[in-house]
């Protein structure tokens, strides 16, 4: 099997790494990869967004599945270019892609198919939104429609609050074209988690949810990021409420657009809100969520057949190899170490020192680069996700938080509290239980 990887990020690090677990004699190339996957893959200088250069290289080697990481080549069509080639590729088209990349364009697919989300106004006009903002009340969410890297949404605690968001995206554009057509959307209250479902657009298949933390600071404090950590599984979502998110969420989803005339297929990443009235979409993604893949990958181990096949089976539109075996090895947390300045700036260059890593431990890279002298160095603002796992909650939090405490970097900025509220569940519980 050769598989073609898109994309050099901290995803694509870790499906690499999934891969191989799976499958060592899997053949890996990844455009461009990055240091990290560069020893699982053989890494090629080709943009994300060279297609004809993809396409070329892909034909020539035989590549028998190409799998996309980021979402902007998604956006770009490389999936319809691929397959105008006959060439077999994970991901949806770009049609099927503006569930992700136009927040309208969802939210009224959501609202056609009966699918549970906040209340939500869009708007291009500056007054128009203030008044929008004024008709559902504060607290409020300001929404960037398009493309903005995970940082186009701003929770606003008061009017002010919102009148000042809406002016930072229609007035001084700091999100460029994705904030030209912005979403005025009531606050939602309860917990957020992350659901991956593969998908050919009639059957599922869907790995173990996870619960990210997107704000910079511990305590969930300060700026929105792409995000800070992960873990999984998350507790609290029962056998009951999974069924539920397949039935009124995720397949309604597929259905709709399916009638639109762009079937999905790929990755369903559906961000909830598990509010006193069930689950709730919060966005759709159309492709693996970072870092929520760092550890899902990890304790997801689906056996028989292994991960790549299935998403091999989505892509060419086949049924779902049966049986699926799943297997969830205890619990992981991911810990996202940021480069000085995140997320407004990142600064690179800065010297990177990893200690030798345990088993228990994997160090998934994510903006990294090699300097000519082979130091590794920084190279983005979300540098390195370092992903522990153990059979108890507590365990995996520490690891991450270990190890990440001694990988050395000039201005790491990362938390130590990923998992909060899953390690207050879990004490709850304990002490209960005694």
């Amino acid at each position: 099997m050769k598989v073609l990887i898109v994309g050099g990020g901290g995803r694509e690090h870790a499906l690499a790494w999934r891969f191989k677990q799976d499958d060592p004699t899997v053949t890996l190339y990844a455009a461009p990869g990055n240091p990290g996957i560069a020893e699982l893959a053989t890494c090629l200088p080709i943009a994300t967004s060279d297609f004809d250069a993809l396409v070329t290289f892909a034909q020539r080697e035989r590549i028998n599945l190409t799998v996309v990481g980021p979402e902007a080549p998604l956006a770009d069509g490389i999936v319809n270019r691929f397959r105008n080639e006959g060439l077999a590729i994970f991901g949806p088209t770009r049609e099927a892609a503006q569930i992700e990349t136009s927040k309208s364009f969802a939210k009224q697919l959501m609202r056609d198919a009966g699918v549970p989300t906040a209340r939500a106004l869009t708007c291009t006009e500056v007054e128009h939104a203030r008044g929008a903002a004024r008709a559902l009340g504060a607290p409020i969410v300001i929404k960037a429609s398009g493309l903005a890297a995970g940082k186009g949404v701003i929770v606003c605690e008061t009017l002010e609050e919102a009148d000042r968001a809406i002016d930072r995206m229609l007035v001084q554009q700091s999100f460029g074209v994705a904030g030209s057509e912005i979403l005025i959307e009531e606050f939602m209250e309860g917990e957020e988690i992350s659901v991956f479902a593969i998908t050919n657009g009639d059957w599922f298949f869907e790995l173990v949810p996870a619960q990210d933390h997107k704000r910079l600071l511990a305590g969930d404090r300060g700026p929105n990021t792409g995000g800070m950590g992960a873990y999984t599984p998350v507790s609290i979502v029962s056998s009951q409420i999974a069924d539920e998110i397949t039935r009124r969420i995720l397949q309604p989803t597929v259905d709709a657009l399916r009638a639109r005339g762009a079937p999905f297929t790929g990755l369903l990443y559906a961000g909830l809100m598990l509010t006193r009235d069930g689950p709730k979409v919060v966005e759709f993604n159309c492709r693996f969520g970072d870092p929520e893949t760092e550890a899902v990958l990890v304790v997801s181990r689906p056996s028989t057949p292994p991960l790549l096949d299935i998403m091999l089976a989505a892509a060419r539109d086949e049924p779902c190899p049966d049986p699926i075996e799943m297997h969830e090895r205890g619990y992981a947390v991911t810990t996202v170490l940021a480069s000085a300045g995140y997320p407004d700036s990142s600064r690179v260059g800065d010297v990177i020192t990893i200690p030798s890593v345990p088993d228990d431990v994997v160090v998934f890279h994510a903006g990294t680069r090699r300097r000519e002298d082979g130091a590794l160095v920084t190279n983005g603002g979300r540098v390195l996700a370092v992903t522990g796992w153990a059979d108890r909650f507590d365990e995996a939090q520490k690891k991450s938080r270990d190890f990440a405490a001694r990988v050395e970097f000039a201005g790491k900025q990362y938390r130590t509290d990923i998992g909060w509220r899953e390690l207050e569940r879990q004490m709850a519980w304990n002490a209960g239980a005694s």
